[in-house]
Order: structure tokens, then sequence, then C-alpha cells
């Protein structure tokens, strides 16, 4: 039997598709999706192979709406937990709020089977648009948004290659001038602590460039901490006293996010420890909720709203010309050296 064409990208599939991908009628695909009427196995599974490998998702309003879309726009982050995501959710909601169209959230817990089947879902219900954070995704994920017919939009960040349009920050240049900032102010013997590693890829690529700008200092880790549950004071706390225990000449300790940084620098305050000169501390994202702690934490600012407020833009066509999809933008986060890096006399940092 001759293989059947690729179907053609710019629009959604259909059963007919995954008919004749599998070759089978449409009537027995359609039995098989819904899992109704008397199938055998082996076309059940070559029914579902083809429906993968193609990235097709079911329309469960097919029929109802003669636009075949609603006014839904999915946004999936990994976490609710973390202070970031609400923010993101902020500027989304203020850009659709006069649109017409309503945002719709799904959590991926940081994993690619999680973020898998919310992706399904939410594609079968045909939205308007996605809004998801990241650039990697299972070999699934990718293939229904490739075909999903609707602009996707991966936020947080632009290090790889989107399916449609990214708006994010690099992450491997804000590690890579985190490193330098630390190094320039005489700090030499500097950890890692990470949380949700290695399911975290911006972290993951936060470091990478932290130990690139390392290594051209002649510098490398000299230990690092992580931990797989999710961010909190208290685990910043713990892996804190943990490394220093088991490294105690560190002179800087750099986290994967503030939660964690802001439990670390309580515990070096309460032990009494010397900050910023005995012991530098970092962490990321910029969380305002943080500014209430005894000193500011150094920490460098991820552009959170203005990224849920550009993704929704393209999602909504409000930008420049009305193109919906095919962008990258690139925000540019600021380093915010707080009170746990050293200063010169003048107050800047060295």
């Amino acid at each position: 039997m001759a293989k059947p064409p690729a179907p053609d990208p710019r629009r959604t599939l259909t059963l007919r598709d995954v008919s004749e991908a599998s070759g089978v009628s449409e009537m027995t695909v359609s039995r098989v999706l819904r899992n109704r009427g008397d199938v055998s196995e082996s076309t059940r599974e070559r029914v579902l192979e083809a429906a993968r490998r193609l990235g097709y998702v079911p329309n469960k309003i097919a029929g109802a709406l003669a636009s075949q879309r609603v006014n839904l726009v999915g946004v999936i982050i990994p976490s609710l937990s973390n202070m970031v995501f609400p923010d993101v959710l902020t500027g989304v909601s203020d850009v659709l709020e006069d649109t017409g169209l309503q945002p719709v959230v799904g959590v991926s817990n940081y994993l690619p089977e999680r973020e898998e089947a919310v992706v399904y879902e939410m594609l079968s219900w045909r939205p308007s648009g996605l809004i998801l954070a990241g650039l990697e995704h299972s070999d699934a994920s990718h293939a229904m948004l490739a075909q999903a017919g609707v602009p996707i939009v991966e936020i947080m960040d632009i290090d790889g290659t989107p399916i449609d349009s990214a708006v994010g920050i690099s992450h491997r240049r804000a590690g890579r001038e985190m490193a330098e900032t630390i190094v320039a102010a005489g700090y030499r013997r500097i950890a890692f602590l990470g949380t949700q590693m290695p399911n975290d890829h911006r972290a993951k690529k936060r470091l990478a460039g932290f130990e690139e700008a390392l290594a051209r200092a002649g510098l490398t880790l000299a230990d690092r901490e992580f931990y797989s549950g999710g961010s909190a004071l208290l685990k910043g706390r713990e892996m804190t006293e943990t490394i220093l225990k088991r490294s105690p000449d560190i002179d800087f300790l750099y986290y994967s996010n503030d939660m964690i940084g802001a439990g670390g620098l309580l515990y070096c305050l309460e032990q009494g420890i010397d900050v910023p000169g005995r012991l530098g501390l970092a962490g990321f994202n910029g969380v305002e909720l943080l500014d209430g702690l005894p000193c500011r934490l150094a920490t460098m600012d991820a552009c959170r709203h203005d990224i849920g407020r550009l993704a929704a833009e393209i999602i909504a066509g409000k930008r420049p010309g009305g193109i919906v999809g095919g962008e990258i933008i690139e925000l540019t986060p600021k380093l915010q050296p707080g009170d746990t890096i050293r200063k010169t006399q003048t107050g800047g940092t060295i």
C-alpha cells in the first residue's frame, strides 16, 4: 500500500488523515478514538499509533460551533506554588480582558507526561490559542502542538527553536551575567543549589551559562546541591545547611530561584554568618514578596509580567501589524545586586 502524503500543517487534522495513515475506515478510526465498538486489538493499536504519529487530537466540539473554535486560551504552567507564574498569568489576563478571550490554566508539575496530557485535553476543545512554559516537550506534545492549527506561544525561554512563537529571556545569558558579577566581586569558591533538577530546563540553562562564565575565569563550581521537589523557604534552609557543612570553605551560593535563596539567607543570618563579607548569596526571578527580608537577596528580574502580556498580545492579534504567530521576542532581565553581593566603597557592585 502506498504511503499517504503528509497532511498540510496549515490545517487541522481530521479523522480522514488518521484513516489514510492507518489504512482503516473513518468509522473504525472513530470507534477506536471514542473507545466504542468491536475493533481488533491489532487494528486499535494501528489507529492509535497513527494518531500519535500525526499529532491528531479529537475535536470535542465538532459540529457545535461553525467556527470550530472556542473563546478559550489555554495556559500551561509547570507550577502554581512557584510565585513566578501568577505574575505571568496576570500579564496574560490583563491583555485578554477586553478581547472576549478567556484564559484557562493547566499545570504540568514539571513532568513531560503530565504536560502531554494537559496539551491533549486543552487542544481537544479547540481553543483560540495556547501559551505554555518552555521549549522542551515530549515527541507527542510536539506533534500535537505543531498540528494544532492555532497560535502557539512558548514562554519564559528563547534558548532553542520554538514551534511557532516564543517570548522570554535567554537563561544561558542570565547565568553568564550572574557568574561574571560574582567573580568580579572577588568570590572564588562558588556553589549552586537547585530544585526541580533536571526537569526545570530553564534552571539547567542558567547553570550551563553560569559554568561557562566561571570556566572563562578559570574557575569551576566548588560544590552543588539538588532537590527534586518544589521551591520553599524551608528547603532552602535545609539545602544551605547541608552544603555549608559539607563544604565549609564555600564563599558564594547561587540558587536556582529566590524562594530557596531566601531560605538560605534566613539560615545564614540565624547562624551569624557575615553576608556578604564571608558568604555571598544570589537567587533568580526578582520575587517582590522577598522585599520584606532583613536584607535584600541579590537576584535577577525574569520579566514575568511582560512575558505574559506579550504572549497574550500574540494570541489576540494585538502585535504591530496584526500578525498572529511566528514571533520570537527576547526580553532582557535586570540584575539586582541587593545586599548579598560585596560592594565597593562607593556603593556599586565590584
